[in-house]
């Protein structure tokens, strides 16, 4: 009693919670308010887990992620089978919680961001030649988690070392 909520800091986490209150608001039935709901369920989940294992702060902002990440994917391959299976509107309920979920991921880097980030981290580590490629690489994906797409990042880096 009288601890601070570690948990309730997470940036995802609380645009998910005002994001399924203001949906619940709108319509309690509608699908995005459904999709909410079954991501803040999954999300209590992986912190009982994490308390279990003596995180008291719960699952952190990476778990978050990695669980969107997982039911984007699980989701996917429902709407193929949907597909396949000719239930073409249940494929297209997978669609719109995909779409929802996403808007909670990180934004791939793109365009001019993915230069920069790529012309720090060479310029940092000293990089010089194509034998640094792969250095350069873990540390974009270390530093920018979730937004790195190894193969445009890949050829930004080969770009500029090349």
């Amino acid at each position: 009693m009288g601890q601070l909520d570690q948990t309730e800091l997470s940036t995802i986490r609380r645009r998910i919670c005002a994001s399924l209150t203001q949906a619940e608001s709108e319509d309690a039935n509608s699908v995005r308010a459904q999709t909410l709901r079954l991501v803040k369920c999954a999300m209590t989940d992986r912190d009982v887990t994490a308390r279990g294992r003596g995180d008291c702060g719960g699952c952190e902002e990476s778990d978050i992620q990695a669980l969107l990440e997982t039911m984007v994917a699980q989701r996917e391959i429902s709407a193929q089978q949907y597909d396949d299976g000719g239930r073409i509107a249940d494929a297209e309920r997978e669609r719109d919680e995909i779409e929802i979920i996403t808007e909670f991921l990180p934004k791939p880097l793109k365009g001019d961001a993915l230069q920069i980030a790529v012309g720090a981290v060479i310029a940092e580590l000293e990089a010089s030649k194509l034998k640094d490629v792969g250095r350069c690489m873990s540390v974009l994906r270390e530093r920018f988690p979730g937004q790195i797409e190894c193969g445009p990042a890949g050829k930004a880096v080969r770009a500029a070392l090349g």
